[in-house]
């Protein structure tokens, strides 16, 4: 595959003009997507209709083949209210890929169901826990050539735009969306791509007296112990506009959220 005018070319890429965008952008990111829809065809439609009010750069089937929206330079409205950076509304800012996936589905029985009631067989299932829920639940698989291709276009996209890092929508609108899911290798996608050595751990202390520590990056998510006292060392994992993850290297080793205003770098 390849770029050209900011339009994807290659074998399976075929192009279908959404209406749902914008202008034009100096993308910085790039963000994955499920559809959660009942298919690749059914998703394309759906993002081509006015009365959506949605769109993406890119749609991959589950047989890999890739329809393209909108040139990779006009902002669509994949991201919604996000923020990643210290940039919020990442349509502005972000390409996004959707990749055509039921996403968390729902056992009845011996039976997996997505939210449109279309089931699913056992193979294709996996059982996960989200990055930000507590509990395991089902998601519907990746296709192993839906898996290259992402990596190939990410890849791609990272290497012509000069892409700072690759994002789902998860991370950039936590609380209110939960796609592409734990079925989706996003952080070997990341790493391949990027190729970010391993690194020494920033370590951070508490600076308040008590510090609630959660589950996700917001005070709706439940916490994950006791709060964490003033004085406590934890090791910086990821940081965000208002949350950080963190590692406590206590007699149980635990990770989770804390709101950056009360740590600081040691």
């Amino acid at each position: 595959m390849k770029i050209k005018n900011h339009l994807l070319e290659g074998n399976g890429v075929v192009q279908k003009n959404t209406p749902n965008k914008g202008g034009k952008i100096e993308p910085k990111y790039l963000i994955f997507h499920y559809t959660a829809g009942m298919s690749a065809e059914s998703s394309i439609n759906w993002l081509c209709n006015k009365k959506a009010k949605a769109s993406a750069h890119l749609v991959v089937g589950r047989d890999g083949n890739i329809t393209q929206l909108a040139p990779f330079n006009v902002k669509t409205w994949h991201a919604g209210k996000s923020h990643w950076g210290g940039l919020t509304g990442l349509n502005s800012h972000s390409i996004g890929i959707e990749l055509d996936n039921a996403g968390e589905l729902f056992k009845t029985g011996d039976k997996y169901k997505a939210w449109f009631k279309k089931e699913y067989l056992e193979g294709e299932v996996i059982r996960a826990k989200h990055k930000f829920k507590q509990d395991f639940s089902f998601w519907h698989d990746y296709t192993d050539i839906q898996i290259e291709r992402a990596l190939e276009l990410a890849e791609l996209l990272v290497e012509k735009y000069n892409l700072k890092d690759i994002l789902g929508h998860e991370d950039i609108a936590p609380g209110r969306k939960i796609d592409p899911g734990p079925a989706f290798p996003l952080e070997n996608i990341r790493s391949a791509v990027l190729g970010r050595a391993e690194e020494e751990d920033e370590l951070y202390e508490v600076t308040v007296s008590s510090l609630n520590i959660r589950r996700g990056p917001g005070i709706e998510y439940d916490t994950v112990s006791s709060p964490l006292s003033r004085g406590t060392k934890v090791s910086l994992l990821e940081m965000r506009d208002r949350w950080s993850k963190v590692d406590v290297e206590a007699e149980n080793d635990f990770e989770g959220w804390v709101y950056n205003k009360y740590i600081k770098r040691t």
